[in-house]
């Protein structure tokens, strides 16, 4: 529900700062006093053109902020949206703040965050229906009417087992279409996975074969300067001969010296330990180096072979992958398609086989999903009548049209072959007829006002179970009706919010109401009086919320001019009301 608003520079409004009841609110004041300019601010809020008359005159930016408190049955939907565009979002609290300036920047933020208009409109869809202004109201959407028809016949689940079928006929045809290449492009296609296949086959890669390569190659390539550095470091422990003395020899002179030492004194026994061992490891190494340098190979034919093998991994890499695993990736997949491509003839028939038995499927869920739909239509057509009946339109008609669209590749249909989707083989809308002797036209294509708005309370009162939109404005409602009718409107409208204590499986929905009938205001949860005022030489619109003795005053002008016998008037009009309303909860 939209819990508050702040307008500033909008119209004539300067600053307002309303905060809103969750059930119904109404607002009331003289013509001209600004009233519909605060309907024009939400609908700026929810994505509607920032026309530049919207700015107040001398302002230099003009912004509109609206809290939304989503109830349980709408953050689903909303938040899927908001999670598709990786933004972070409340638990059950939505802020969306629409600004521009006389330069043309506009600007859209969602929880803080800007967004394009496009996606303002997608989230606005779905928070608010303004009844007034055609392009909020959901009704009036062409597209919605086949989800309000399924949800209102309790038919989703049918319609989800046709989805299910049309998308696995969809991959079935996807697939017939790959397999359905000329033989010509088949076979230049053969050719190809056939060549990578025995390629990629004949070089018996490893995994991790390059990387053991690299190292040979590098032993391979440096024996000879590998043989030399461990030969001199062999004669540097060892020597050349007798005429050139190594380490060994040095470190021997050393011990025999230590060993004379000791002697003497007995303290140096450690040093002469030490050097023996140090002798030990330098015989050792010494030998070892030895056999290292003898086992060098001086291979130039294995070096020679090596650097064929990577050449070739090379050019593998460069026409199938990053890696000798991407490369074997690659291969595997070229015998999976050219096996398929083989047996596609034997694979085609089974396709065509699995299609035509999907399409017989479809057509019995999708065939009996349309007789529900007609079914669920004749009700809901019947139903927004008496609805209609009870607004003063007596002679008004509804009907939900059924049409469907010719298609060869489509399913059977009473003979006939006919385009399916994932909604089944329908398209659904809503069609109606104000006035008698009127056809039946689409409900898009109705002229506005007040005639509409009731049109849309009626659909709203039935269709209520299955409307997921939290907040429902009506605009110029009360246009052409008097008190009696009045009367019923207020209930209805009443009756579809949260505070008339349904407890049905009816979805509730928070109401705000421009009106200048009192039958309609007395039944308002809430209750704002719009006026103007004059500051300086400024016009400003300003809003009170009123409390019951204001109310009172509010209803009797509404009368007629306030006085003792209007104001005895209206307190007896919401006395009546507010029984009305007290008997309702006790029924429910």
């Amino acid at each position: 529900m939209l819990a508050e608003i702040d307008i500033l520079n909008f119209a004539i409004i300067e600053h307002l700062h309303l905060k809103f009841n969750a059930g119904f609110n109404v607002l009331t004041g003289e013509t001209g006093a600004g009233k519909s300019i605060i309907i024009d601010a939400v609908g700026t809020l929810l994505g509607g053109r920032a026309q530049s008359e919207f700015m107040r005159a001398g302002a230099d930016k003009t912004r509109v902020e609206g809290i939304f408190a989503l109830p349980p049955g709408t953050r689903q939907e909303i938040f899927a949206v908001l999670d598709e565009l990786g933004m972070e979002h409340e638990d059950d609290a939505l802020i969306v703040t629409r600004e521009f300036n006389r330069e043309g920047r506009n600007v859209c933020r969602i929880n803080g965050r800007a967004v394009t208009l496009n996606v303002l409109q997608r989230i606005g869809e779905q928070i608010i229906d303004i009844h007034g202004q055609s392009e909020h109201i959901s009704l009036l959407r062409v597209k919605t009417h086949i989800d309000f028809l399924d949800r209102y016949g309790n038919l989703w689940d049918a319609r989800a087992r046709v989805a299910e079928q049309v998308k696995a006929l969809r991959k079935a045809r996807s697939e017939i279409q790959s397999l359905g290449m000329d033989e010509r492009e088949k076979a230049r296609r053969v050719d190809r996975l056939s060549y990578v296949v025995d390629e990629v086959s004949a070089a018996s890669l490893k995994a991790g074969e390059e990387e053991t390569l690299k190292q040979e190659r590098e032993l391979l390539g440096n024996a000879e300067l590998r043989a030399n550095l461990a030969d001199h470091a062999h004669r540097l422990l060892y020597g050349a001969g007798e005429d050139e003395k190594g380490a060994l020899d040095l470190l021997n002179g050393a011990a025999q010296a230590l060993t004379g030492l000791e002697k003497y004194d007995a303290s140096v026994k450690n040093q002469r330990e030490q050097i023996d061992g140090t002798i030990a490891q330098a015989d050792d190494l010494a030998r070892e180096l030895a056999r290292y340098r003898d086992s060098i190979d001086h291979n130039p034919k294995r070096l020679a072979q090596v650097d064929e093998r990577m050449d070739l991994i090379f050019r593998l890499k460069r026409k199938y992958g990053d890696s000798i695993e991407e490369v074997l990736k690659y291969a595997e997949n070229a015998a999976a398609e050219l096996a398929t491509i083989t047996r596609s003839e034997e694979r085609m028939a089974e396709l065509k086989k699995k299609e035509s038995e999907l399409l017989k499927e479809i057509g019995a869920l999708a065939g009996e999903l349309s007789k529900a739909r007609k079914g669920a239509g004749e009700k809901l057509s019947r139903e927004i009548e008496n609805q209609l009946k009870d607004l003063g339109m007596d002679k008004a008609k509804f009907g939900v049209a059924l049409e469907r669209a010719n298609d060869p590749e489509g399913v059977d249909a009473n003979g006939k072959r006919v385009a399916v989707d994932t909604t089944g083989i329908d398209r659904v809308e809503f069609l109606v007829s104000p006035n008698p002797g009127e056809p039946l036209k689409p409900l898009a294509k109705i002229a506005s006002g007040g005639e509409t708005s009731r049109l849309m309370l009626a659909m709203k009162s039935v269709l209520s179970a299955v409307d997921h939109t939290p907040t429902l404005i009506f605009d110029e409602i009360d246009q052409g009706i008097g008190g009696r009718t009045g009367g019923i409107v207020g209930m209805k409208l009443w009756a579809l919010t949260p505070t008339a204590q349904r407890t049905d499986n009816l979805l509730q929905h928070q109401v705000l109401c421009i009106t200048h009938l009192p039958q309609i205001a007395a039944y308002g949860d809430t209750h704002f009086r719009i006026y103007k005022e004059i500051a300086g030489e400024r016009t400003l619109t300003q809003v009170d919320e009123l409390s019951d003795a204001q109310r009172v005053d509010e209803i009797a002008n509404m009368l007629g001019t306030a006085t003792a016998t209007t104001r005895q008037n209206a307190d007896e009009l919401l006395s009546e009301t507010k029984s009305q309303k007290d008997k309702v909860k006790r029924q429910k």
